[in-house]
């Protein structure tokens, strides 16, 4: 009884998270190019609004036409206005909690590029908290990669992270403010490739169930993440790709089966439920590394998500 109640906390945890999305997940086939061309009287005019509010534009995230893109393709089949939603934004960006973390993931993002390549440690470095969390959360149950279509996948494994160890080193805020981040980072990433690419850079989230705890896991640690998901949701618009939900233990999948059918449209259109990707993997940093093990989960997720 104790774990189909504990399973249950869980699953609708997960779909919390799902809901703190935005309506769509968003896999765009158009050319970045012609979305900017057939947005640019919008972009224009949020480029003007940022301009007042927070100065010059020259600089990352502003300095990039895809940053006012996503607002335009947010809300094009919206009765919210995306100026409306891009000027809460920037207040949340010029504010206490934003600049901060703004600010540290536009160097560590620029650090982390300037050979090329991606140098994760500069990245993890400047993360907020980021001396006592990464003790808990690193490659082998938390990284983000590409697919073969260029989106960012972003998988995690809470049943490898000692949630209850970690939360005693920080507070929920804290821990929220280390999503964010990791959120601000991802999405300066995703900007960036989408403009270089001309695809627009989606991103993926993979959460691996294997090993999940049923009984004993952390409150602490699911409230921060959720609070971070339903913040991030309003602050990274059109950015969310599918959300994948793999491996998931009996009494999870039959709640699944169960309740699955009841969900809203927009929920079930982002849920994407699988059986086999990442259960063989004894670490995600695996999944990084150039090999037959990234291979095949990049096509494991081919399948899933295109």
């Amino acid at each position: 009884a104790n774990q189909f109640e504990m399973s249950r906390m869980i699953f609708l945890w997960l779909v919390s998270l799902l809901q703190a999305q935005y309506v769509q997940a968003l896999i765009s086939t158009q050319p970045v190019s012609t979305l900017l061309q057939e947005h640019a009287e919008q972009i224009a005019k949020l480029k003007s609004i940022t301009t007042q509010e927070v100065g010059s534009i020259d600089s990352v995230p502003y300095s990039n036409d895809v940053f006012y893109l996503r607002y335009c393709l947010e809300f094009a089949d919206s009765e919210e206005d995306p100026e409306t939603a891009l000027l809460e934004n920037l207040k949340w960006r010029q504010g206490a909690l934003g600049q901060p973390i703004t600010r540290s993931a536009a160097q560590a993002v620029a650090e982390a590029t300037a050979d090329g390549g991606w140098n994760n440690d500069v990245v993890t470095a400047a993360a907020p908290y980021g001396e006592q969390i990464t003790k808990y959360l690193k490659a082998e149950n938390a990284i983000t990669t590409t697919t073969h279509q260029g989106d960012l996948i972003y998988c995690i494994r809470a049943g490898a992270i000692d949630d209850n160890a970690l939360m005693k080193e920080v507070s929920v805020d804290q821990m929220k403010e280390f999503f964010l981040y990791a959120k601000e980072v991802n999405w300066l990433a995703s900007l960036e490739r989408s403009q270089e690419a001309d695809k627009l850079v989606s991103i993926v989230t993979a959460n691996d169930l294997s090993g999940v705890k049923l009984i004993g896991g952390s409150k602490d640690f699911r409230l921060a993440l959720s609070a971070s998901s339903k913040e991030s949701a309003a602050l990274y618009p059109a950015t969310n790709g599918p959300t994948l939900l793999l491996n998931l233990p009996p009494l999870l999948s039959a709640l699944v089966k169960l309740f699955t059918p009841l969900f809203p449209e927009s929920v079930k259109a982002r849920l994407r439920f699988e059986q086999g990707p990442l259960s063989k993997v004894s670490s995600l940093a695996q999944v990084a590394q150039a090999g037959e093990t990234r291979e095949e989960f990049l096509s494991q997720i081919d399948k899933l998500v295109y």
